[in-house]
């Protein structure tokens, strides 16, 4: 997957065409080695400034000169290259790469694949979707991941007692 959803577009900012945008890297900081976004119809829009609005950013895109325009940017969510993305350090990983990856038991037990990631602000919680089970959820967290690895398309896990009955 060359592109990764990097926000949304919440809304306008101003008659200019400036849009108001939640990020969804790491930090908003992290948005500005981004160069180009892509719109669900797959229109390149190039970023022409960003400014700081608390945890939001106030984008002008190009070619985005009123507000007309930009009021039918509302809701979209963006995606970026991956190769224009801010660099992440070893043992972090892209959301996107994690759905889909098969789940282990360190006993070698497959569990299920991850279907989403949830950040709960102390650690994030795979969710993995069990054939004919409910859910399960774990805490991303050194006692239960063990391993991940991508290229292989897994996740090795120890479950601590209780995590099953949840």
């Amino acid at each position: 997957m060359n592109r990764l959803e990097v926000g949304k577009i919440t809304n306008t900012h101003g008659l200019k065409g400036e849009v108001k945008f939640i990020p969804w890297t790491n930090s908003p900081e992290d948005f500005e080695s981004i160069k180009n976004v892509y719109l669900p119809d797959n229109t390149k829009l190039t970023v022409k400034s960003i400014k700081y609005q608390k945890n939001n950013l106030i984008l002008k895109l190009g070619g985005i000169d009123s507000i007309e325009a930009a009021e039918k940017l509302k809701g979209c969510v963006v995606t970026a290259e991956r190769s224009e993305l801010a660099e992440i350090e070893d043992g972090e990983y892209y959301i996107a790469d994690l759905i889909g990856l098969q789940v282990y038991e360190d006993t070698g037990e497959v569990l299920g694949i991850i279907s989403d990631v949830f950040n709960t602000g102390a650690n994030d919680i795979y969710e993995v979707k069990r054939d004919g089970k409910k859910p399960l959820l774990l805490p991303v967290i050194d006692s239960v991941v063990k391993e991940i690895d991508v290229e292989k398309g897994r996740v090795t896990v120890h479950l601590l007692e209780g995590l099953l009955d949840l």
